[in-house]
This record gives structure tokens, sequence and C-alpha cells, in this order.
């Protein structure tokens, strides 16, 4: 992975202290076009947080999402059935122990 000069997306939010509708919305639709694109390609991240989110270097940066080590992939046939992720983040349907697919 290249050098992501920009930081976390998480750290930026912290030294704003808020962002506006505007610039939520310029990462947001970024963020949901990388996982929509990972679901394209049949991979779930599973633990998907703002420190998971890289910036680059650039005046309007891209986002770019990393740490894909709690990821599964539906073409090796393999379902997402583990308890995984930060626990904060981890989604309801995950902590009750019911069935996924992971998106």
């Amino acid at each position: 992975m290249e050098y992501a000069a920009g930081g976390e997306l998480f750290e930026r939010i912290c030294s704003a202290g808020r962002f506006s509708e505007d610039e939520a919305r310029f990462f947001f639709q970024q963020l949901i076009s990388g996982v929509s694109y990972c679901h394209s390609m049949q991979i779930c991240h599973r633990d998907l947080k703002l420190e998971n989110t890289l910036l680059d270097g650039n005046p309007t940066p891209r986002l770019k999402i990393c740490d894909f080590g709690y990821s599964k992939s539906a073409i090796l046939h393999s379902q997402p059935k583990s308890t995984v992720g930060t626990p904060a983040y981890i989604a309801p349907e995950v902590l009750s122990r019911k069935e996924y697919d992971g998106k």
C-alpha cells in the first residue's frame, strides 16, 4: 500500500473538531463508494471504522480503506461467522451471533 500523507480520517476529524455538511458528504461518498466496490468484489471488511480510513496528501484528499485483516471473501466460499472487529464498532447482528452476509 502506498503512503497516505493525510493520515487517518479519525485524526482529521479530531483535529478539526467537526466537519461542515459538505466536507462530511465529500468523505462519506468516498467511503460508500469504497465499500460498494469491496462488496461488488465479494469482500466484506468486518472492521470498518474511522481509524481504518486513510487520506492521501492532496488538497482535496482521496479516502482509502485499509486494514483488511478481518475481511472475508465470498469467492473463497467463506461466509463470515465469527465475531471479529473493534468492540465499539461491531454490528448488532454480529454481536447477537446471528448469521450475516457481511454487507
